[in-house]
């Protein structure tokens, strides 16, 4: 199953286990019709509807997924139910109500990467889908079988920046990918705590140990517990209530029956972050 690295991962059950495997030959871009972010999109296709895409991108560029990349997803109708075992990769994006808006640039940014990630993991080609089931990029209304009865999504002033965007795929899948750097981060437990007691205190966005907060909310963000918007390397208290629900997770509770875990790290539950997104705590 694959799991895209930048996106945190927001998995819906029973769907990601029960669904149908797919081959995946096609990207398909789609607005959600609504200012949602990833947090948002995801709790629509979890509780409102059996309808859903593997992705959905925030305004400010953060994703979630939903699915793993070779398991259907029901938004492109016959696009992942072809007798071959072929499928689509779909995307939800934010857009205002009535899906006029165009892609903002760190929407197209995380985009491109994301087609990028598609091409070199599932070979997915950076080109125009010419047929409704030949391998390559689209876009919701580009061909009527992806919809069951006619859609207008992405939206005309989306669709007119599809071109320069697929451009901007082909651009970045040409340059080398960035050598991840040598060794794992390290993350000090008594500089953490230490960021964790002052960091609500002082001025918005100012960080007491800034590099390592940024190390910790990056994994927190990746968990689907911390929007991307705050992953900034200061441990205030909406980093406090993410690390509270990842404490959950783990089975911690608060001290009292009905109260929730303190949100406060421990060395259990900061190893065990660091275990699962590739950084070393230390004393």
């Amino acid at each position: 199953m694959a799991w895209y690295p930048e996106a945190a991962r927001l998995e819906l059950r029973p769907e990601s286990t029960q669904q149908s495997a797919i081959r995946p030959t096609q990207l398909i871009l789609h607005s959600v019709v609504a200012p949602w972010d990833e947090h948002r999109i995801y709790a629509y296709w979890r509780d409102s509807t059996s309808l859903e895409s593997h992705f959905g991108l925030d305004f400010d560029g953060s994703l979630g997924q939903y699915l793993p990349t070779t398991i259907r997803a029901d938004a492109n109708a016959s696009a992942n139910r072809r007798p071959d075992g072929t499928g689509a990769v779909s995307i939800e994006t934010a857009s205002n109500l009535q899906s006029t808006d165009p892609w903002r640039d760190d929407q197209l940014d995380a985009l491109a990467d994301l087609g990028v990630w598609l091409h070199r993991t599932h070979g997915i080609p950076l080109r125009k889908c010419s047929t409704p089931s030949s391998p390559g990029i689209g876009y919701h209304k580009m061909h009527l079988s992806w919809s069951t009865r006619g859609t207008a999504c992405p939206g005309t002033t989306r669709t007119a920046q599809f071109g320069e965007l697929l451009a901007e795929m082909q651009k970045r899948a040409g340059k080398k990918p960035t050598p991840a750097p040598a060794g794992k981060p390290v993350v000090s437990l008594a500089h953490i705590r230490a960021a964790q007691t002052r960091d609500p205190g002082l001025a918005q966005g100012a960080a007491t140990y800034r590099k390592e907060g940024l190390v910790v909310e990056t994994a927190l963000y990746k968990e689907g517990v911390l929007a991307k918007r705050w992953a900034d390397g200061s441990l205030g208290t909406r980093t406090r209530l993410a690390v509270s629900d990842w404490q959950e997770r783990l089975g911690y509770r608060g001290r009292k029956p009905g109260q929730p875990a303190d949100g406060i790290f421990g060395r259990d539950s900061l190893t065990r972050l660091g275990h699962r997104h590739g950084f070393t705590v230390t004393s």
